[in-house]
């Protein structure tokens, strides 16, 4: 995998990119969960999105692994 790429002109980090991405997919996820009523059952809210985060950028990483290279 690259480990940047140029954006009109400007270098970004892939995993910069990455990151900006999965912010987008969990926020996503997080209205999806949070119109279900899944947060009712959920300990700590905050902790459980920042590991939803964590986990949507691994799988968002090894996914652009596999693509990319």
């Amino acid at each position: 995998m690259p480990g940047e790429f140029s954006l009109y002109g400007v270098f970004v980090p892939t995993l910069l990119a990455l990151m900006v991405l999965a912010y987008v997919f969990k926020s996503m996820l997080r209205l999806g969960l949070a119109r279900l009523g899944f947060y009712r059952i959920v300990w700590h809210p905050a902790l459980f999105n920042s590991a939803l985060y964590v986990i949507v950028l691994g799988l968002l990483f090894l996914l652009a692994q596999r693509i990319l290279s």
